[in-house]
């Protein structure tokens, strides 16, 4: 299913001088060693009609000079920057992009997080699959091709653990989005009152797709994924990113706390059990030739998302796989301890329900 429907060329719904115009938010916060060039990937585009909104919130932000240079190397190109943000709620993300999303021009709004890098045609495929039922298009999140292996242990967690429950759900008829690349109507936004209306959530993904559903909206999901593409990268950084995950799932969907047994070693565990009641199978037998079935399952379907042949060897797909189905249990715990985050600059605390309050240092 992911061979049939990434990586291909999407069908022409609409000719290419009436695509619709779109404005493109893109929310910056400091640099690393790739914001260039992935930002230049944007003001790349082949598409007719958009518009770039560079938000920076600090007046110190050295993503202030990028933003700077790239507009002066593309003058032709409708961009602006915006410096200071506007504080709304507790969600930084949003108060960056207030300034921005005032003066949007277009009736489509594409958020676009700062370490995303796309191809020339990316804005085309996702606008494409913008019909007339479709209230908001999104791509799956993946990982683009770097050194080391912390890079290798996020590629692999996006290849296989991740878009497993992210393309169920979404198949299942379950809406599920992250923020890192979506394409939405700003008239259904502001009838579900606008940016500032999700300011109180960390989550404002989240919620802003649930919005957009309750109105009656169908979601599209893009043919290309979304690249991230950052210049920072470790397993410690890795790690607490899942976990801020985590806490946000447990606090929004209380189901979520079931998770575990959809992990590879628990839910082999717990079939093998069954196998053994049952049957009087040998339960660590049954327990290995499921996991091993796992994870080939994993590596096809890993392969599948890059389209591509895979930047690093199997013996390194098969530490990074093992280190993470093993790294599952300890996120979740750690996940259940705590239910402060850390975010950009801030702490918040996360309330039942996704909502959050910032905690201020005295």
């Amino acid at each position: 299913m992911i061979r049939l429907h990434l990586h291909k060329k999407s069908p022409d719904k609409q000719p290419y001088s009436k695509l619709p115009g779109v404005s493109l938010l893109k929310p910056l916060k400091g640099v690393d060693p790739n914001l260039l060039s992935n930002l230049e990937t944007f003001f790349e585009l082949d598409y007719p009609k958009y518009e770039i909104l560079l938000c920076v919130q600090d007046d110190d932000d050295p993503a202030i000079n990028v933003c700077k240079r790239l507009l002066g190397k593309y003058p032709n190109v409708d961009a602006r920057l915006f410096v200071g943000g506007k504080k709304v709620g507790i969600n930084p993300k949003i108060n960056n992009l207030m300034p921005g999303y005032v003066v949007a021009k277009y009736d489509l709004v594409w958020i676009c997080d700062s370490g995303i890098r796309v191809k020339q045609d990316t804005l085309t495929d996702m606008a494409s699959q913008m019909t007339e039922k479709v209230g908001l298009v999104h791509g799956l999140p993946y990982v683009a091709d770097r050194q080391g292996f912390a890079a290798t242990l996020e590629q692999v967690y996006f290849g296989t653990s991740h878009p497993r429950s992210y393309i169920s759900a979404n198949v299942t008829g379950f809406k599920c989005v992250t923020g890192m690349s979506c394409l939405m109507r700003k008239d259904v936004l502001d009838q579900a009152g606008g940016l500032i209306a999700f300011a109180q959530y960390i989550a404002e993904d989240y919620f802003m797709a649930k919005a957009i559903a309750d109105r009656g909206w169908k979601f599209a999901m893009a043919t290309q994924v979304a690249l991230q593409n950052s210049g920072s990268c470790s397993i410690t950084q890795f790690q607490s990113r899942m976990i801020r995950w985590a806490k946000l799932r447990i606090n929004m969907l209380p189901g979520t706390i079931c998770e575990p047994i959809a992990e590879c070693f628990v839910a082999s565990l717990i079939i093998g059990w069954a196998a053994h009641h049952l049957f009087h199978w040998d339960v660590m037998v049954f327990f290995l030739c499921h996991c091993l079935a796992w994870f080939i399952a994993d590596y096809i379907q890993l392969q599948g998302i890059q389209g591509g042949p895979l930047s690093f060897s199997k013996l390194d797909y098969a530490v990074a796989w093992f280190i993470r189905e093993s790294m599952a249990i300890q996120i979740f715990l750690s996940a259940l301890w705590d239910p402060t985050v850390r975010w950009r600059t801030g702490r918040y605390r996360l309330h039942c329900g996704g909502t959050a309050e910032e905690i201020l240092d005295v």
